[in-house]
């Protein structure tokens, strides 16, 4: 989730918001350490260590709850709904490939090979993955957008997106705040 974090103070930044005054807000701190246990898990599922790994979902569901803080706080409820809509379309996206491929979704590691992250036989007792293969449907829509740490899948780029709005409508409402309830912001 770091990466939509920084997208969202790329775009922040572009449009002259506060973002270093909203990041050090104390609403964001359960986020923030929901991220460096995350964090934790990447480590060592690249060190080999896939003990960790069956606590995922529970991360997830932490992530989510740690988005609730900022959406309450700052009343971002029309933002929030955005992002929940993604997360829908994200999920029906995943579970599409999943439920047309056993139950599994494929996956196609390139650079995570090279970075030591994918390992050969990794996913050999995976009961969520498989590697792709040329028979694999929806190939287009698997696990095949590779960043060297993780493999994402269409799908999980629409879900990640609603970390991506919370912060940039959080740090966009700081800003509000900060400027007396008027927001001066650049439109460029």
């Amino acid at each position: 989730m770091i990466f939509q974090v920084l997208m969202a103070v790329i775009v922040a930044k572009i449009r002259k918001l506060e973002v270093l005054k909203a990041l050090i807000k104390p609403v964001f701190y359960p986020f923030y350490i929901v991220e460096l246990v995350y964090i934790f898990f990447q480590i060592n599922v690249f060190l080999g260590n896939y003990q960790f790994v069956s606590y995922a979902s529970i991360l997830k569901t932490a992530t989510l709850y740690s988005l609730l803080i900022p959406i309450f706080v700052y009343k971002l409820y029309l933002p929030a709904l955005a992002g929940s809509g993604f997360i829908f379309v994200g999920s029906i996206l995943n579970e599409m490939v999943e439920h047309a491929n056993g139950g599994k979704m494929p996956v196609y590691p390139t650079l995570s090979r090279l970075t030591g992250y994918f390992k050969e036989g990794m996913l050999d007792n995976s009961s969520l993955h498989i590697i792709g293969t040329p028979d694999s449907h929806y190939k287009f829509l698997s696990d095949y957008i590779d960043v060297g740490y993780s493999i994402l899948s269409i799908g999980d780029l629409f879900v990640h997106s609603f970390v991506f709005i919370v912060f940039y409508y959080g740090i966009k409402a700081v800003t509000r705040m900060l400027n007396g309830g008027n927001l001066i912001e650049s439109d460029s």
